[in-house]
């Protein structure tokens, strides 16, 4: 058990460091800044290209990447975030995620995408205290994660660069009437946790022994996790979130095994967010509305889509798709409608309730696992099987996220990411019903009435009718009073609260239509490919899917059609290479987000000031 508790520590301080740079971000802009597993990343592949390549000795090595990764995070503020200081916090959000697929993908480009050794410069196991052994490389790391917590306390304590990022924390606009340069300030910060960061991927490779420019996504994970547990905000409690974390990991892993490594992570956030939202040294905030409250500027409104023009897109996309179209173009056809299906669905949650959900990929694994489980060991039809998979999606999806609806702001967002996560964890592990890592192979064709589905354009118009049919029901639903009401519970919630709307059970209700209608999308994904297994169903879908549906505008089903064109189809069709496919896709991304956040099919209204 001495292992496992010094295991558990080690592995905590990497959190630790990787904690408080994503909690002194959000203390000081209010953005959950995605990109910090990127930067980890990179810290990591440039420190063994300095050691390895370069033969750079570890402290300069060490000094080196502290500072590219300090200035890559002022670009990250300069060109992401603070362009954006003015929208509501998911334009921001989302703009870290494209900053990140950018520079996770220009260090794959520049160093390779291989994972390779990281050099020896410190010895691992040179140290044995009873049966547990340990390195000097442990001892340095546990030195310097002190040095760093105790200097950046005195920082922020005592000087006058530290007051000032406190007092941006605590009030960005008093901080400004009192003179104080906030954006100075954020760079700042960006650079102190960017810094941090790179820090922290010298040492966990390290650590680990073994680095890749791919590592970020599961290690920014990590230390969001950690510093949720300690409270978003608090730098202590990024410390101490992070070596809890650290502890119940290793203890899980060592009670339960590694593969449950991702339940007992995720299990424990969204524990914490249901009963303590605020982590063990903070307090959640009281806000007055939510991330997507009103529409996403606030000044825009969508365009007027009329029911004859959305007839005649359908009915063109089902002439021509397979008169033009080779069997590739058909396939991604085919999966454009599937995403197209999940973000017209979620318009209800983000555009109408006003509320931020991540983790979708999570309902969409019930219902791809329902579908398969019934038409391939039970002999379900598919027919059957498959409003079966959306119903199971939308009761387990919604049982799991009855305690969220008393939280506000981020804090739904957070556990919607962190139930996604722990139902994928769930799926993988739950090896005698769902085949554990391995999937499930030999997914029948999707056949109705005895006419089976074998073609790739036949699926493709099969799941269009069903795109049709979804998106009739959700402007069905906007336009009748249920829509009133959920517009009214996104438009002013307070408002919405004091007129007698029950504002909890109407953003139940949204959730729950949307999981529907994902678990649906899952069990048409899974005949469509005949094997499913959980790495499908990972963060990238479910962070994709909110960027469809901002793409094409929050609450316009139709602009979710055309933003899953755009971001699926369009890369698909240059025909890249992967690193170069999601390289632009980031580039596009932040583009628009930068510059028509309110989404393709949203007109921005100019707004007159009167003198």
């Amino acid at each position: 058990m001495v292992d496992t508790l010094i295991a558990g520590v080690i592995h905590g301080n990497a959190y630790a460091l990787l904690a408080v740079g994503i909690t002194l971000i959000f203390g000081v802009t209010n953005v959950i800044n995605f990109a910090h597993g990127a930067v980890f990343a990179l810290g990591s592949v440039l420190g063994w290209w300095l050691i390895a390549q370069q033969g750079a000795p570890l402290w300069l090595a060490t000094v080196l990447v502290v500072a590219v990764t300090a200035l890559v995070g002022v670009a990250i503020n300069v060109f992401a975030v603070h362009p954006l200081r003015r929208a509501p916090a998911i334009a921001a959000l989302l703009a870290t995620v494209a900053a990140g697929l950018i520079i996770e993908n220009l260090a794959q480009l520049i160093f390779g995408p291989d994972t390779r050794p990281f050099p020896a410069v410190l010895p691992t196991n040179n140290f044995r205290l009873g049966g547990v052994r340990f390195g000097t490389s442990d001892l340095v790391m546990l030195a310097i994660t002190v040095a760093v917590m105790v200097g950046l306390g005195g920082f922020l304590r005592f000087s006058r660069f530290g007051l000032a990022i406190r007092a941006t924390a605590q009030d960005p606009d008093a901080a400004a009437q009192m003179g104080i340069g906030v954006g100075r300030i954020q760079v700042l910060a960006f650079a102190i946790a960017s810094g941090l960061g790179g820090l922290a991927g010298i040492f966990v490779g390290l650590y680990n022994s073994n680095i890749s420019p791919t590592s970020g996504s599961a290690a920014g994970l990590t230390g969001f996790v950690a510093a949720t547990i300690g409270g978003l905000g608090s730098i202590p409690g990024a410390v101490l979130g992070g070596l809890v974390l650290g502890l119940v990991e290793a203890y899980g892993i060592y009670l339960f095994g590694d593969g449950y490594r991702d339940l007992i992570t995720f299990g424990v956030l969204v524990a914490f967010l249901v009963l303590r939202p605020g982590g063990l040294l903070a307090k959640a905030p009281a806000l007055a509305a939510e991330p997507m409250t009103g529409t996403f500027l606030g000044a825009g409104r969508p365009l007027r889509i009329r029911r004859w023009h959305a007839v005649a897109a359908f009915v063109v996309a089902a002439v021509l798709v397979p008169l033009v179209a080779d069997s590739y173009a058909v396939v991604v056809g085919t999966q454009i409608i599937v995403y197209a299906i999940v973000a017209v669905s979620m318009t209800l949650v983000a555009g109408s309730a006003g509320q931020l959900v991540i983790g979708q990929a999570g309902p969409i694994a019930i219902g791809a696992y329902t579908s398969a489980i019934l038409t391939v060991d039970h002999g379900w039809p598919f027919l059957a099987a498959v409003p079966v998979a959306g119903v199971v999606a939308a009761v387990v999806s919604s049982v799991l996220a009855a305690p969220l609806w008393r939280l506000n702001g981020h804090y739904v967002a957070i556990a919607t990411l962190g139930i996604g996560m722990v139902i994928v964890a769930v799926i993988r592990n739950w090896e005698s019903l769902t085949n554990g890592s391995y999937g499930i192979f030999g997914i029948p064709v999707p056949t109705l009435f005895g006419y089976e589905f074998t073609s790739g354009t036949q699926v493709f118009l099969l799941d269009l009718a069903v795109l049709a049919l979804v998106v009739a029901v959700i402007v069905g639903i906007q336009h009748s009073r249920l829509g009133v009401a959920l517009r009214a519970v996104g438009a002013d919630e307070i408002a919405a609260r004091s007129s007698g709307v029950p504002v909890r059970d109407y953003k139940a209700l949204a959730f729950a239509l949307a999981a529907l209608f994902s678990g649906i999308a899952g069990a048409l994904l899974a005949h469509q490919y005949s094997y499913i297994d959980p790495s499908v169903f990972n963060l990238p879908m479910s962070l994709l899917i909110v960027t469809i549906l901002v793409l094409g505008g929050t609450g316009s089903p139709y602009g979710a059609v055309v933003g899953a064109a755009v971001l699926i189809g369009v890369p698909e069709a240059l025909r890249l290479t992967p690193e170069l496919r999601i390289l632009l896709y980031g580039v596009v991304l932040l583009l628009f987000i930068r510059f028509r956040p309110q989404g393709v099919l949203v007109r921005r209204d100019r707004v007159r000031v009167a003198a």
